[in-house]
């Protein structure tokens, strides 16, 4: 019969997104999966329930798609929307499995409702950096659409324009930026300011991502730091020492004081994000300089950020959005759809969802499954007795 996967109408305050679009059904069908969708689920990001029955989903309400569907496949679930996740509680049952982005490590307290529900979870999250995961790769995906509208929300701020430009009332000199973080994020970032015509340069304590910096058509800033221990396993910035950060911040200050724009990305995970930007540094920018921080959800990179908000000190301008992914909620639905579409098939076999302890990507973003915690970096997080995962679900059958 194979499976039945269900998507409700996100509940998150400003949630535009949805977690399946309608092209991605066809995929889920050759994986042996239907799909059965809240009516109005797509409408936010701008797809209508007519596409949906078109592509041959279902329709019906939240509680008929709650009660049918097998697999519940989401954009927030768990740590991600707290509140809605605890009111959904009562329309699930135990069985069922949730897919979606949930802030395990950042926010892990709700899944000890969903280990008590006897709900098996999945945090894309915690997908493992390996090839066979890079179609999967929600992070990545969301990462490209807040990379891409910061620097818009940038050029938009800044009063003057990016690109340099030859006027018959002279020459407009082209702005400066500077994208701290060089992940998915800052290369994008740093990919449509060169696009606009900007200056552009681009820092990242691992010296690994110069090439990728410099690819793009900008310079890449050294500051002669040791960073040999700055990049993990998975490719990511590792947290460093208060001494690390504090010299940082020193040469740090020349550098942002000549640029103006100042794109911030920089983010460990689980982890509170790394102050770079202190408040004498942006008392050092040029007035109607403009500062975006990315990782305002994280606490973000610049002391003066308010998670957010706008702020304006000495003249600069300080942006702390949150949850740019969902300000173009139609292409990060795609991306989003693609990757979730891609994760639930790699779990279907024979018709089934498949808990393969021995698979790295199922091992790593199970978080629950009949009753236990069963990710190691969660129980930790949870101040739980961590146990391998193979074991956990060898006693839970």
């Amino acid at each position: 019969m194979g499976i039945l996967a269900g998507v409700v109408k996100e509940q998150y305050p400003g949630e535009r997104r949805v977690a399946v679009a309608p092209q991605s059904i066809a995929a889920l069908a050759k994986c042996g999966t239907e799909l059965i969708v809240e009516r109005g689920a797509g409408l936010a990001a701008g797809f209508t329930d007519a596409e949906y029955e078109q592509r041959g989903a279902r329709l019906g309400t939240r509680k008929e798609v709650f009660a049918s569907a097998g697999v519940l496949l989401a954009v927030r679930t768990a740590g991600a929307d707290p509140e809605g996740s605890r009111a959904d509680l009562r329309l699930l049952r135990a069985g069922q499995a949730i897919i979606g982005l949930g802030e395990p490590l950042a926010a892990p307290e709700p899944y000890r409702d969903l280990a008590a529900a006897y709900l098996t979870s999945f945090a894309l999250e915690l997908l493992p950096r390996i090839t066979r995961a890079q179609s999967m790769d929600v992070l990545s995906s969301m990462a490209t659409i807040a990379g891409y509208k910061a620097t818009l929300l940038a050029a938009d701020a800044l009063p003057r324009m990016f690109p340099m430009l030859m006027t018959a009332a002279g020459t407009v000199a082209a702005a400066r930026v500077l994208v701290i973080g060089a992940g998915v994020a800052g290369l994008q970032a740093i990919a449509t300011a060169r696009r606009l015509g900007a200056v552009v340069s681009g820092y990242d304590v691992r010296p690994a991502v110069k090439e990728q910096v410099e690819s793009l058509g900008a310079r890449f800033v050294t500051l002669g730091l040791e960073t040999a221990t700055a990049q993990d396993q998975g490719g990511y910035a590792k947290a460093q020492g208060e001494d690390f950060y504090r010299r940082q911040r020193e040469l740090m200050a020349e550098v942002i004081a000549h640029h103006d724009v100042v794109i911030t990305t920089a983010a460990v995970p689980g982890k509170r994000a790394p102050v770079l930007v202190t408040r004498e540094m942006v008392a050092g920018m040029a007035p109607g300089s403009v500062i975006v921080d990315l990782a305002a959800e994280r606490g973000g990179n610049c002391e003066l950020t308010r998670p957010g908000e706008t702020v304006v000190a000495r003249e600069v301008t300080i942006l702390g959005p949150l949850n740019l992914a969902s300000s173009i909620p139609y292409h990060a639905s795609q991306m989003y759809s693609r990757n979730i579409t891609a994760f639930l098939c790699h779990l279907v076999k024979g018709g089934e969802l498949s808990i393969d302890a021995t698979d790295e990507i199922t091992r790593e973003t199970l978080v629950t499954h009949q009753g236990r915690i069963t990710n190691g970096r969660v129980q930790q997080a949870l101040g739980l007795a961590e146990a391998p995962v193979e074991a956990t679900l060898k006693q839970t059958g």
